[in-house]
């Protein structure tokens, strides 16, 4: 039977993990972080008061066919326009998006109309309903106080900080969830958090109340896919293990059904496998990665990865105790 699946992130990191897993299903429902406050997507935000479009503008686009059809929506969404003038650097799906949510009055029918009109497979939503910042505590901003902690506020300085987040909250603070995101959820046979980036995409997520709430107590099974190198800035020197203990420390009460991790990004296979048994999780290390050494995943080996793990038996509850569990390794999943 095809999974239901709800997979959680924005930006470049989700968009990878959606390209594969179109391939798998077409039971996709795409969460959104709305957080971006940079290029176009900053300028429309600014200007219009409305979600920013453009990680949105990149789950549909990754989930257009690959027929000729999906192609071209998929190069119409990502066009820029060029030259000096107003709409220098825009986005024509970020435009188309903005559009339609002033037309229909409604983000989540704006969303599904675009969808319908580029024969997405799967369906995109925002996270919350309302526009969010990223605010983060960060050690090392100030090279002659190391130990300090500074806070830097929005998704772009988050992203390109100097120094080693600690934390993040979201401002404002409770914001509310997207209702219709948080229905697939509680109807997912899989949830799937990352790739992408940790502390600016996927993070968030767990702080919104009613989203963090929903992925504890969804009876869905629970993928986090590891990234393939630290991101410049936000995650610098972050080891796999670092990555999960950022996510705990976020949200202690959540459980993880399966880890996926690339074999050229694990140096210490005890480590992550201890960090692994403390979510309740089952490590599944295999090649998803391209072949020609970029840090980026390849959508064919993603996808053959996801429809095996999603077909694999459910295993113990977290509560049956890490001892008995049985890493799979590399050799297992080529």
């Amino acid at each position: 039977m095809t999974p239901k699946v709800v997979a959680l992130g924005g930006g470049h990191g989700l968009a990878a993990s959606l390209s594969a897993l179109r391939c798998v299903t077409d039971k996709i429902t795409a969460v959104v972080t709305v957080s971006d406050d940079g290029g176009s997507s900053g300028r429309l935000r600014e200007e219009f008061g409305v979600l920013p479009p453009g990680d949105l503008r990149k789950a549909l686009a990754a989930l257009c066919g690959d027929d000729e059809w999906g192609r071209t929506w998929a190069d119409v969404l990502q066009y820029r326009f060029r030259g000096d003038g107003a709409l220098r650097d825009h986005a024509l799906g970020n435009l188309l998006i903005v559009g339609i949510t002033e037309l229909l009055g409604d983000e989540v029918a704006a969303l599904d109309l675009v969808g319908r009109l580029l024969g997405a497979r799967g369906r995109v939503l925002p996270m919350a309903t309302v526009p969010l910042d990223i605010e983060a505590q960060v050690a090392g901003v100030d090279p002659a106080d190391p130990r300090a902690i500074r806070t830097v506020r929005g998704q772009v300085a988050v992203a390109t900080a100097r120094g080693r987040v600690v934390n993040v909250a979201l401002v404002p603070p409770n914001p509310p969830a997207c209702p219709e995101a948080i229905r697939a959820i509680m109807e997912a046979d899989w949830v799937v958090l990352g790739p992408g980036s940790w502390f600016s995409s996927v993070i968030p997520h767990l702080l919104v109340p009613e989203l963090a709430r929903a992925l504890v107590d969804t009876p869905a099974r629970r993928l986090v896919a590891l990234n393939l190198a630290p991101q410049p800035g936000e995650t610098s020197d972050f080891s796999p293990e670092n990555h999960l203990e950022a996510l705990l420390a976020h949200a202690p009460a959540l459980h993880v059904d399966v880890v996926l991790a690339d074999p050229t990004t694990v140096a210490d296979r005890a480590a992550l496998q201890s960090v692994v048994a403390s979510l309740g999780a089952e490590l599944v290390v295999a090649p998803v990665a391209m072949d020609d050494g970029s840090p980026r995943h390849d959508p064919a080996k993603l996808a053959a990865t996801y429809a095996r793990i999603f077909d694999s038996p459910a295993r113990p509850a977290a509560g049956a105790a890490a001892a008995g569990r049985e890493e799979r390794t590399e050799s297992s999943w080529q």
